[in-house]
């Protein structure tokens, strides 16, 4: 025990203040990962990999030569794997990098004179799609660019209105299948393909529709509104996480939150003028 206290007490006389900055970022970097795939199948895959260099370990230390080096060869053909078994992953954390404050840009397509007219109009529709069970998906774009999923969908282009809204959710209508994705405060497209998330914490109950909702959400910074077909309840999500059972009163207060004003940070590299 003494040894150990006087190895410990050695160590952190030699550590430096750089030394302890470095272990800091690399703490923080690990907690930074282990968040970006809580709740996803990487978490098993990453409990795969642990027990694979546990076992290379051990069976150097055995001096298991044939199984030590078939775990090696394992090991090899997983670097080259890793970026494909983990690219939601990858891609997820490398946007959240490029919308860092560093590279920030204004986080709101939204001019202040058409904000309230949105939401006025959003509001309006998703409690009529609501008192009527009829499911919808809405996508709000804002500093990620959707172009990727709207040109799955049909062009539109209209001002965003909630009698648009309510007709492209018309069941057995040539764009009810789909979401509708919004660019400012116009419609750029409607019967959209979105990613599906594949995350174990959302409930079962949920369907296709809340899936992929969420699924837009975690692979970009869009809000999206959606409507059940089933209950006529409301939800938004954004950011991966899905809030539910909103009334009209709660769900126009967190649309305002999530798309007010905009923040500009002291630098901006990748500007681009509201609605393009």
């Amino acid at each position: 025990m003494a040894v150990l206290l006087n190895s410990w007490t050695q160590f952190i006389d030699t550590l430096s203040l750089f030394d302890a900055l470095d272990i800091a970022i690399v703490g923080f970097v690990l907690y930074r990962m282990i968040l970006l795939i809580r709740g996803t199948r990487a978490v098993q895959l990453l409990k795969g990999i642990i027990v694979i260099l546990l076992a290379t370990g051990l069976s150097r230390t055995l001096n298991l030569d044939a199984l030590n080096w078939l775990l090696d060869k394992i090991l090899t053909i997983g670097l080259f794997a890793i970026p494909v078994v983990f690219q939601p992953e990858l891609r997820r954390g490398l946007e959240q990098l490029g919308r860092g404050r560093f590279f920030a840009r204004s986080t709101n397509l939204f001019n202040a004179e058409d904000m309230p007219k949105v939401i006025t109009e959003l509001t309006k529709a998703t409690q009529v799609l609501s008192k009527n069970k009829i499911g919808a998906l809405i996508i709000l774009e804002r500093d990620t660019g959707l172009g990727e999923f709207a040109d799955t969908g049909t062009a539109i282009g209209g001002l965003v209105s909630s009698e648009l809204m309510i007709n492209i959710f018309i069941p057995n209508t040539p764009l009810h299948d789909g979401a509708v994705i919004i660019r400012g405060n116009r419609v750029a497209a409607a019967s959209c393909y979105l990613p599906l998330s594949d995350s174990a914490a959302i409930g079962k109950e949920l369907g296709t529709r809340h899936r992929a909702g969420i699924g837009v959400s975690e692979q970009s910074d869009a809000i999206a509104l959606i409507v059940s077909e089933e209950t006529g309840a409301i939800s938004i999500a954004e950011g991966g996480t899905l809030t539910r059972n909103l009334d009209e009163q709660s769900f126009r207060e967190l649309l305002l939150n999530l798309i007010g004003p905009a923040k500009q940070s002291g630098f901006s590299l990748f500007n681009r003028k509201a609605g393009s």
